[in-house]
């Protein structure tokens, strides 16, 4: 072998060295951010309930009431405590965010009978299931089930300036 083969093969093997010693390092790093505690999500504030999902074929849209236009149906997070007002009724309760994971704690509900009872009836039934939640353009929420067909759609209520 020649002295400049010779060379060439200890500077090859020198880059080598060097850039596995790099990538060692950068797993690490990477393992060690893996680690840290994921940020929780922030839900605080007021949102409207859109639609409680089932399935496909199965759902409830939430809608203002024509003649009180005005008045949304609504879910207020503040802290750790939840509080749902829908045109008859409210459900308040205690809420833990880890992460993306949500647990909504059993709460109180009122009891009044309203003529329309839908929105009421499928709370009580998905709230118990809610298990993650997801934000998008911090403008809407999407509450997941344990089940992946069922979800809540919530809007960011608008925060009016006077």
């Amino acid at each position: 072998m020649t002295r400049t083969s010779i060379l060439s093969v200890a500077t090859a093997l020198t880059i080598l060295t060097a850039s596995c010693g790099g990538n060692k390092e950068n797993k690490e790093t990477a393992d060690n951010q893996q680690k840290e505690t994921v940020a929780n999500v922030d839900v605080r504030g007021q949102w409207y309930l859109d639609s409680i999902v089932f399935s496909d074929s199965e759902y409830v849209r939430v809608r203002p009431d024509v003649r009180l236009s005005s008045i949304h149906q609504y879910i207020v997070f503040e802290d750790s405590t939840y509080f749902i007002k829908t045109n008859c009724n409210t459900i308040s309760g205690t809420y833990t965010i880890k992460g993306d994971s949500i647990i909504l704690g059993d709460g109180a509900m009122t009891e009044m009978a309203c003529d329309n009872m839908a929105v009421e009836d499928a709370l009580r039934r998905i709230l118990p299931n809610i298990a993650t939640v997801y934000i998008q353009n911090d403008s809407i929420a999407r509450l997941d089930s344990r089940n992946p067909s069922e979800y809540i759609v919530l809007r960011k209520a608008q925060i009016k300036i006077k």
